[in-house]
Formats: C-alpha cells, sequence, structure tokens
C-alpha cells in the first residue's frame, strides 16, 4: 500500500533517483535483509548519480563540442609523438581548476581537434563548464554581435566558461578588431578559467599572426606563460582512414 503514494511523494519532491531506486529495491527480494541505514545509502546513491548524469548532459550540450571524443580512446599507438603520462595528467583536469592553459599544436590531420574534444568531454564528466568554439566563426560571431547588440553577451559567456576551446587558429594574420578581440578574450580568463588552443601553426610564429607587436606581446604573456604546450607531429591521421582505390 504505501509503494505507490511514497514513488509519487519522491517524484512530487523531486527526487526521481530515489523513486527509481525505491522501485528497483521495493522489487528485488535480496534487498529485505537490508537494515534502513543501508536502504537510505542505496535510495541517495541512486539520486546523486542521476542527478550527476544530469548535470553532464547539461554541461555537455551546453559545451557544443565539434566531435565525440573520450580520453579513454585516445591512441597513444599512432606516430604522432603523444605522452601518455602527460595526457593522463591533463585528462585529470587539474591544470582546469588551477587555470592553466593548455596548448596543442601541429599539421592538419592529426587530431589537435580531436584530442581538445575528449578534453573537453571529460571536463564536462567532472562538472566543469565547458565551451567550444572555432576560431574563425567565433569572429565571425563577434562581428556580428557588435551590429546587433549581443557583443557583451558573448563576451561574457566565454569569460564565464571553466574552459574555453578555441579551434584551428591561424594561419591568417589577424586583422586588428581581432587582435583585441582576443586580447579580451584573454585578458577576461586571468585567474578566472582556462584555455586550451589548437593551431597548425608553431607557438613561435604566433606573435607574427597577430599583426599588432604590442597586443601580440599582451596577449602571448598571458596566453603562454602558465600553459602546457603539446606539439604533435606525424602525417595527417585522416590518410589512413582513405580507401585504396581499387
Amino acid at each position: 500500500m504505501l509503494t505507490h503514494p511514497t514513488l509519487d511523494q519522491l517524484h512530487a519532491l523531486g527526487l526521481h533517483g530515489m523513486a527509481k531506486g525505491f522501485k528497483d529495491l521495493a522489487g528485488n527480494p535480496e534487498a529485505r535483509s537490508l537494515d534502513h541505514p543501508e536502504w537510505l545509502g542505496l535510495l541517495l546513491e541512486h539520486e546523486a548519480t542521476l542527478r550527476r548524469q544530469k548535470r553532464f548532459e547539461m554541461r555537455s550540450r551546453a559545451a557544443r563540442l565539434r566531435q565525440t571524443a573520450s580520453v579513454e580512446d585516445i591512441d597513444y599507438r599512432a606516430a604522432r609523438g603523444l605522452d601518455r603520462a602527460l595526457f593522463l595528467k591533463l585528462a585529470s583536469c587539474d591544470w582546469i581548476r588551477d587555470k592553466r592553459n593548455l596548448i596543442l599544436t601541429g599539421p592538419c590531420g592529426v587530431g589537435k581537434s580531436w584530442l581538445a574534444c575528449a578534453l573537453g568531454h571529460k571536463a564536462c564528466r567532472d562538472d566543469l563548464s565547458v565551451l567550444y568554439h572555432r576560431v574563425p566563426r567565433l569572429f565571425a560571431a563577434l562581428a556580428l554581435g557588435r551590429g546587433d547588440g549581443r557583443y557583451p553577451k558573448l563576451m561574457s559567456a566565454l569569460a564565464k566558461t571553466k574552459l574555453l576551446i578555441l579551434d584551428d587558429w591561424g594561419p591568417e594574420v589577424l586583422p586588428a578588431e581581432q587582435a583585441r578581440d582576443l586580447l579580451e578574450i584573454v585578458e577576461d580568463r586571468i585567474d578566472a578559467g582556462s584555455i586550451l588552443m589548437t593551431s597548425q601553426v608553431p607557438v613561435d610564429r604566433w606573435h607574427d599572426m597577430i599583426g599588432s607587436p604590442t597586443i601580440a606581446d599582451a596577449i602571448l604573456d598571458r596566453l603562454v606563460h602558465n600553459a602546457y604546450r603539446v606539439e604533435i607531429s606525424g602525417e595527417s591521421l585522416r590518410k589512413r582512414r582513405t580507401p585504396e582505390p581499387a
């Protein structure tokens, strides 16, 4: 008699995980041997698990990651110079909690974007907010935002997230307006969050890509000085997936 009213009350209170746990335990004969604290502990664990899953799903949707990738699926056998120990350390997400940056550089097709998305996915699982942008499209959106009044809102969203992924920067020289935008983005994130930047261009050439020497100095000082830097080498992984002609 108590089963349905109890389930209804749990759902009414928004405790859907506990409701599911209650239903599962009520239908499990072995659960009858559990005492009250054990029952309560299992119900609470069901609720905590469901809430973690919902937070992850919310974080994942908000991140808008370009690719579905996971750190557990990283292929260290591919000849591209990945340091397994370093990536296991990065997968802990402590560098994000410490508000450090990460720079992934290497030629086209070696998996920079995939690795960035894998780390972003892991950050979502660790309940950290993530936002992914391809750099060319981000600058285009900011330019449009100046015209329709959304610029402050867009910049605020970039500043608030714990991990901002800026994918595929370069190799074109930045116009003055975009250089100033990048400076504002980097400036807003000092002691507030982390940036994960990917680029085909080596870091020692970034100064020339920014154009203005003064702005370049300011950006690189803020972006690079506390960053982990990973240089990926090797041939394009896409070539391996291309079927040979018959």
